[in-house]
């Protein structure tokens, strides 16, 4: 798909949609209906989207979001490659969501050719406030990122984990 289609069906109607219902307060109805204005900008999207104030979309024609799902306030997700979210997943506030990361050229970061890789977040889970999912990284289903932790790599389903970078420092049993 080409940069101009892709910014106008997917991008800017994005951006317009966030922009003007973001002075509404984030209650269920508010949140409800910024997420049903947004759906049809992303990829695919699920039934009962709800999403918070303050939010960024980078690519949203590059995710795939389940249904049930709520975005809390101030989150930033950038899809430079697939981002795939389950359904039931809560992400809380201020988290981080990059499907691509920096290398360098000639010493620097700044033209350095980006490295993309799919980042996959599994039925059921909690980001945490504060939360940073790096490129190609996988969250298993259910399972619980701590505050403030780093995501690198997979974390199985069930799990509890946290710190930087992201450990599993506990089970869940399934209730």
């Amino acid at each position: 798909m080409g940069k101009p289609f892709r910014l106008l069906r997917y991008d800017w109607p994005l951006h317009l949609v966030l922009f003007f219902t973001n002075w509404l307060p984030d209650n269920v109805v508010f949140l409800r209906l910024r997420g049903w204005l947004a759906r049809p900008f992303f990829g695919k999207c699920g039934v009962d989207l709800r999403l918070a104030r303050n939010l960024t979309f980078y690519n949203p024609s590059q995710m795939e979001l389940g249904k049930n799902i709520y975005i809390a306030y101030g989150c930033w997700l950038n899809a430079g490659e697939k981002i795939y979210i389950g359904d039931e997943v809560i992400f809380g506030p201020y988290c981080v969501v990059s499907s691509s990361d920096h290398t360098r050229h000639h010493g620097s970061f700044r033209y350095g050719e980006p490295k993309r890789e799919p980042i996959r977040i599994g039925k059921g889970s909690w980001i945490a406030s504060h939360v940073i999912v790096t490129a190609g990284s996988e969250i298993g289903a259910g399972s619980i990122i701590a505050a403030g932790a780093v995501v690198k790599g997979k974390i199985p389903s069930d799990a509890l984990a946290a710190g930087l970078p992201a450990r599993v420092v506990g089970e869940l049993s399934n209730v």
